[in-house]
């Protein structure tokens, strides 16, 4: 199951940019708390707290206790997380308040285990997704979806179908889906290209050298003729 943590949360009634800005500055991330059949809440939660839960390799799939300043204390998980564009920094973020018995939807990261002969033969291992959608009672979210690859040669694919499925979570993502391949590798042809390339180019340019010194040739004879003369 994944990991239930609890995050402090204040509900706030100042909206608009200039009051985000103002929170942000104070140390607060603004966000909002909305489910199904429940009036939406705006918030503000503690920044640096915020940000411990966002480097868990699957926040989304977190569930959390919010434990607002008004005694309540719903349990919701981060469904969206808005950023600078270019800056490391969280600007606002979207709680969805979820309830015993009342599946949700959501994404969890995949968790490969073993090592595949496949790469130790030079093969490369491309992944093609890193998560699988999934639906379940918030109490059964697991913390990742796992396979084994321990048997997977060059030429291998793995796909949703190959993942353990924790009893009470149904697969939203199409089983055939491919998560991650072996290809073999293309390293080897690179470098023959590059050297081919290379000796191609000395064997011009030497019989570049080579016509230079013939029209060189009759013009110093003509000059020796000449001074003979």
């Amino acid at each position: 199951m994944a990991a239930k943590i609890t995050l402090d949360a204040q509900l706030r009634g100042e909206t608009g940019k200039g009051a985000a800005r103002t929170l942000r500055r104070n140390g607060f991330i603004p966000g909002v708390i909305y489910g199904h059949g429940e009036e939406t809440r705006i918030c503000k939660v503690d920044k640096k707290q915020l940000e411990r839960i966002l480097t868990l390799g699957s926040y989304e799939g977190t569930l959390i206790e919010l434990k607002l300043d008004d005694g309540a204390t719903p349990r919701v998980i981060i469904r969206e997380v808005q950023t600078h564009p270019y800056r490391a920094q969280v600007l606002h973020v979207d709680f969805l308040a979820v309830h015993k018995g009342e599946k949700v939807k959501l994404a969890v990261r995949v968790n490969l285990l073993g090592v595949a002969p496949g790469v130790k033969e030079g093969g490369i291992m491309e992944h093609l997704r890193h998560e699988i959608e999934i639906r379940c009672d918030p109490e059964l979210i697991p913390e990742s979806l796992e396979a084994d690859i321990s048997g997977m040669e060059i030429g291998d694919t793995l796909t949703v179908g190959d993942f353990a499925v924790p009893k009470g979570v149904e697969l939203l993502t199409d089983p055939a889906t491919a998560i991650s391949s072996i290809v073999p590798p293309t390293v080897h042809k690179v470098e023959e290209e590059v050297v081919a390339e290379e000796a191609e180019e000395a064997v011009e340019e030497a019989g570049e050298d080579v016509e230079a010194a013939d029209r060189a040739k009759p013009a110093e004879a003509e000059g020796a003729s000449e001074g003979e003369r």
